[in-house]
């Protein structure tokens, strides 16, 4: 009896080993036969379904963003909250830091090749920021853009270094609890009108 295939199964299969493949070694770094391995699949699938390495891995950080920007969207009206989501996000989710500084590196100050839509992706946080400053819940003294990097800079540090925040803040569950206190209390001052 033949197995059934499942072109979907498939796919998921694909993109989670990629996932955790990109996240590991980068794009220059990154294997497509490691990720076939893994994902139990045919190399030529993963360029059908996905095309070149290149692809694929814009393909999976464009997925993970997406993702990220539904499960925690920007909110000018709870920084603190907003603040406090991105923490929990991304220590859940340790993937998508990963993805992005391996995209740095990569990429450097070079076009991404989404950048278009990568273009877009910050343009609605950013807009959302701009609503909360003309509606003057946070300060117009920055702007937006620049508070969106700022702010997403002090949530996402600690996940990207996680020996810097044990070496300078401790180990503890209680340093741990006072360093995202820290953090929230930074964000709020640097909304604050």
């Amino acid at each position: 009896m033949a197995a059934v295939r499942d072109p979907e199964a498939t796919k998921a299969r694909i993109f989670d080993a990629a996932v955790a493949e990109f996240a590991r070694h980068g794009i220059a770094g990154a294997r497509i036969d490691r990720i076939a391995a893994e994902a139990k699949a045919n190399k030529q699938l993963i360029y059908a379904y996905f095309g070149n390495k290149a692809e694929l891995f814009s393909k999976v950080l464009g997925t993970c963003m997406v993702d990220l920007a539904a499960a925690v969207p920007v909110d000018p009206d709870d920084v603190e909250g907003w603040v406090d989501r991105l923490l929990d996000y991304h220590a859940t989710h340790p993937e998508l830091l990963r993805l992005l500084f391996w995209e740095g590196i990569e990429y450097g100050s070079a076009e991404l090749p989404d950048e278009p839509a990568r273009q877009d992706h910050y343009a609605r946080k950013v807009a959302a920021l701009q609503d909360g400053q003309a509606r003057g819940v946070i300060t117009d003294a920055i702007p937006a853009g620049d508070l969106l990097i700022l702010i997403t800079a002090l949530t996402n540090w600690m996940a990207v270094v996680p020996q810097m925040r044990r070496i300078l803040s401790g180990t503890r569950d209680s340093d741990r609890d006072r360093l995202r206190a820290s953090i929230k209390e930074a964000a709020r001052r640097l909304v604050a009108r």
